[in-house]
């Protein structure tokens, strides 16, 4: 959905390990202010103050009186701490491509301030209070969304967003860019190991996966009430929708799927009227395993939503404060392969919701499948050409959603002179999901349009109370096709429907309740 300049947090306040994906998404949706609990300082200040004293100490500890990566052998004076830190940030700006949208960057704030509320990091204070005070004011860094691999952290992206803490790099405030030395903030110099918290962590693989994430329920629950308008559309049966059918199978979303289309299609007269004396014994899968298929994705979806409420809450960066036991230790909880299987997951069940939805617009435009509908849904068949092209448009979006669901997180490359020998690839596979959603939104939006003309040619018989008010929404917004006109801007339009909900919005909340995070 949109982002509404009236819709603004009011000071949400986040307890680190506890953040909900409701209110992830509510921070992805909205503006306003976000800070962590009180309860969190207290570790926060612990963790600062024991990287403070290895700073000073005769013991090497990694990235804090070391170098990085290859060099982690190489001791750094004390003197050359802050030196140490902001050599870190400015040559790790190495981001390319198109910013990050900016409700995106502002999830990768909260991450980070999650991910630094933990206590582990070693960061002062002052810099939760500088990145809490970058979201009350709207200063958001400019971050390109190319050059992270998904391991030892989101280095390129993220060291971008540093770059604006330390007054470096470009920000965005009030819809101007400008250099991150007059966004209005009181820039920090880096204590020892803060520049490598900022940049060596997960946030920006993450943000990308929970928007893809959010995007793909969004697609799911519109996929339900287009597919129960196909259904209607062209006279298909209910039966393989009864929950004793799923019940006997037992997987959750498949029995979720199956009951939402019941309830979407309850009353319907066009169902009724072919209960007896209809020749077809069977419909085709993509009618009668729509619950098997979407009710799998959903299933995918919220496995993948499980791992990435996880990882939003989890110290990813390296090394950590165990403070309990006075301990700092090197690890990995940088490696996002956690967040690239569940970008790989999100991909696939983007992937199937479009492949099936295609397959209903082929169906309902196909005169010898569609039961007596007109070709290609237009009342003059043969000198109007009707929606045969849109079906065709749904059919290149099928194709490359497909192409672009192979999997991001087998394609690891050696990095960093083969110190970072096994890497993610979780940044871009989670990015990629961005770009599968708006295919699949105009898959949808065009069974959309396809399954409203398909129940009209019906009349006078009539859908069922909760399809009807999809349709009058969608006639809100794209007329019907009564003869041929320039269609892409009907398409476009049908697509932002499904993508901010607006179709989905006409039909009672309690019929698609369960189909979230």
């Amino acid at each position: 959905m949109p982002v509404s300049s009236e819709a603004n947090l009011s000071d949400l306040i986040l307890v680190p390990n506890q953040a909900t994906l409701s209110q992830l998404e509510q921070v992805w949706r909205q503006t306003g202010s976000v800070r962590l609990a009180d309860s969190a300082h207290q570790g926060i200040a612990e963790s600062a103050a024991r990287i403070h004293a290895a700073a000073n100490g005769s013991v090497p500890v990694y990235g804090v009186n070391t170098g990085f990566g290859k060099l982690a052998s190489v001791r750094i004076a004390a003197e050359d701490t802050a030196t140490l830190q902001r050599n870190l940030i400015l040559s790790h700006c190495c981001g390319v491509g198109e910013p990050v949208e900016a409700q995106t960057v502002r999830l990768i704030l909260v991450l980070k301030l999650l991910s630094l509320g933990r206590g582990a990091s070693g960061v002062r204070p002052q810099i939760i209070a500088l990145l809490q005070d970058m979201l009350a004011r709207g200063v958001l860094p400019v971050i390109p969304s190319q050059g992270s691999v998904g391991a030892s952290g989101d280095l390129a992206p993220l060291a971008h967003m540093a770059a604006v803490v330390i007054g470096e790099g470009r920000a965005v405030l009030d819809g101007s860019e400008m250099s991150g030395a007059k966004a209005g903030l009181s820039p920090v110099t880096l204590a020892a190991k803060e520049g490598l918290a900022l940049i060596n962590g997960t946030q920006v693989s993450t943000a990308f996966a929970l928007v893809g994430l959010f995007q793909a329920f969004a697609a799911a629950r519109a996929a339900l009430v287009t597919s129960a308008l196909s259904t209607d559309a062209i006279m298909g049966s209910t039966a393989p929708f009864l929950d004793e059918i799923h019940q006997l199978r037992g997987h959750r979303g498949q029995i979720v799927a199956a009951r939402a289309i019941r309830d979407l299609m309850a009353g319907s007269e066009i169902r009724e009227s072919h209960r007896e004396g209809d020749a077809r014994v069977q419909d085709p899968y993509c009618i009668r395993c729509q619950p098997q298929v979407t009710g799998a994705c959903i299933d995918l979806l919220w496995q993948a939503a499980r791992t990435l409420q996880i990882e939003a809450n989890a110290a990813t960066d390296n090394p950590l404060v165990l403070v309990q036991t006075d301990q700092i230790v090197s690890g990995g909880n940088f490696h996002a392969e956690p967040v690239a299987f569940a970008a790989d997951q999100i991909a696939l069940a983007i992937a199937e919701m479009g492949a099936i939805a295609q397959r209903r617009v082929a169906l309902m435009v196909d005169p010898t499948l569609s039961h007596d509908l007109p070709p290609f849904l237009t009342p003059d068949p043969g000198l109007n050409s009707g929606l045969m092209i849109a079906e065709v448009t749904s059919a290149a979006l099928m194709s490359e959603n497909k192409h672009l669901a192979n999997p991001c997180s087998t394609d690891s490359t050696p990095t960093s002179a083969n110190q970072e020998d096994h890497v993610s690839m979780a940044a871009h596979g989670a990015r990629r999901l961005l770009r599968m959603n708006a295919n699949l939104s105009q898959i949808l939006g065009i069974e959309a349009i396809c399954a409203a003309a398909g129940v009209e040619f019906r009349a006078p018989l009539t859908t069922s109370a909760p399809l009807r008010a999809v349709i009058a929404r969608l006639r809100a917004h794209v007329p019907a096709l009564d003869q041929d006109r320039y269609l892409a801007p009907d398409l476009a339009e049908a697509a932002r429907l499904v993508r901010e909900d607006v179709l989905t919005g006409a039909v009672p909340g309690d019929l698609l309740a369960e189909v979230h995070p």
